[in-house]
């Protein structure tokens, strides 16, 4: 039964709002709507409509509305947690309050490939845009630094330099502070959703209906397996939980950010699909990894087309950022915990941040980006994800007939109704995944197992406490 030992939430709450103890409260509401968006609003909007209109056709739009409304019942279960129990570690955290150290680990450990290869598989398609940025500059870098080794069948490359260099430069700025990150992803959210709202207003005068017929032409199994792939476009809201021991009024402010910036990013992507697939034919998208700026050159909007890429690399960029960021703070939890190297959990002296770990994240995710070509990790990335929130769901329940008396300032709706709704959509979204998706997840939790089994479990300050 020691696998299943859960912590002491009354000692946890203590110790997180103790004075000296844990990171800075500098975060309010608004901050936290825009991390989310700045998580959420990037690769998914900017690459993965293309391969999800072929996958679909027009129909990619209802498609949107599955991924989002699996996301907005697991949206639900995340902010009564955020709510009331506002320390990091996100989902980890919750899990292990009220599911136990196991569950946890393997949660911990889940979230932290999720993450880390979401930093990865976004530098990667940054550095493809500002490549292209470069060359319309008249800029060309030497052609085995472009890309990571046998990324482009034909062509020689070793590394790829900007891609390593923004996760390393985004590494610097999260190890100086949260505060100094959010207003650099503030503007930046800013810039992207002006973006993404100007290709909304210019191309809507673009659209014609014909092109949206057939609507559906591959049928509701098409619809399903491109909600599989485009749920990739809604991770990153559950980043903002990420933030709850950073927010000065998490009670109130954590529900605003999570609710908030998934409605805002759902709303997005619909209008977003629905025009671009109105303005091109679905088929025309094939092999076509800058979708929406292909919309508008379709259309004759030059000028705007190239807003719309600048907009991407702004949109990667906070995509880099947030995740980062989320990674850094499970890491940080875990390593308090004593699950992991307690190195990682020190804070900086002036800054207040986990600056071993962040660093541990920049160099070994940016190398992934530089290094190894990353075509089918927007699967793997899923799956990890629907994973979590299956977790998050169940933990809710188990957590209102274990502690009802736990003080709730947002309570979600329906229980157990909506967490099982959340359950069911996520494993309907994992079943449309690829087998070797599931083979790979298998592996990575199979290694876990050993690592906990090895170090963690015997380490535990629970153990220790027992």
């Amino acid at each position: 039964m020691s696998l299943f030992r859960t912590k002491n939430l009354d000692e946890l709450l203590a110790h997180a709002s103790a004075p000296g103890h844990g990171l800075k409260k500098v975060l309010g509401p608004l901050d936290l709507v825009l991390i989310g968006i700045g998580a959420i609003v990037g690769t998914g909007i900017f690459v993965l409509t293309g391969t999800g209109a072929l996958t679909a056709g027009p129909a990619l739009t209802i498609s949107f509305v599955i991924a989002a409304l699996a996301c907005a019942f697991a949206a639900l279960c995340y902010a009564e947690f955020a709510s009331s129990i506002p320390v990091a570690g996100s989902v980890y955290t919750y899990s292990y309050a009220t599911l136990g150290e196991l569950v946890a680990w393997i949660i911990g450990w889940d979230l932290m490939l999720e993450y880390g290869l979401a930093v990865s598989a976004v530098a990667v398609g940054w550095s493809g845009y500002f490549q292209s940025l470069l060359s319309g500059l008249g800029v060309t870098l030497p052609t085995v630094l472009t890309a990571a080794p046998g990324a482009q069948p034909g062509v020689q490359t070793w590394f790829n330099l900007p891609a390593f260099a923004i996760v390393i430069v985004l590494t610097w700025l999260l190890s100086l502070g949260m505060r100094e990150s959010s207003r650099l992803n503030n503007i930046m959210v800013a810039v992207k959703i002006g973006v993404v709202l100007l290709f909304i207003i210019v191309g809507a005068r673009h659209v014609r209906p014909e092109n949206w017929q057939p609507f559906a032409p591959f049928g509701m199994n098409g619809v399903l397996s491109a909600a599989a792939l485009v749920f990739f476009a809604f991770i990153g809201f559950d980043a903002v939980s990420s933030a709850a021991e950073e927010v000065k009024r998490p009670d109130r402010d954590l529900p605003i950010g999570i609710i908030g910036s998934l409605l805002v990013c759902a709303a997005l992507y619909v209008v977003v699909s629905l025009i671009m697939t109105g303005i091109v034919p679905f088929k025309d998208f094939a092999g076509v990894d800058h979708p929406v700026s292909l919309a508008l050159q379709r259309a004759n909007e030059l000028w705007v087309a190239g807003f719309v890429d600048l907009g991407a690399i702004v949109g990667m960029t906070t995509v880099i950022l947030v995740m980062a960021y989320g990674q850094t703070r499970i890491i940080y939890a875990m390593s308090r915990d004593g699950l992991l190297p307690r190195r990682l959990s020190d804070l900086h002296p002036r800054h207040g941040t986990p600056y071993v770990a962040t660093w541990l994240v920049g160099v070994v995710f940016g190398l992934i980006a530089a290094l190894v070509p990353l075509n089918v990790l927007a699967e793997l990335i899923n799956i990890g994800t629907l994973a979590a929130f299956c977790l998050i769901a169940i933990a809710v329940i188990v957590l209102r007939r274990t502690r009802p008396d736990l003080p709730r300032a947002f309570r979600c709706p329906a229980v157990p109704v909506v967490p099982l709704l959340a359950v069911a959509l996520c494993v309907t979204l994992m079943s449309f995944l690829q087998a070797t998706t599931w083979i790979a997840f298998a592996v990575w939790v199979g290694l876990g197992l050993i690592v906990y089994f090895g170090y963690a479990r015997q380490r535990s300050l629970l153990h220790r406490g027992s």
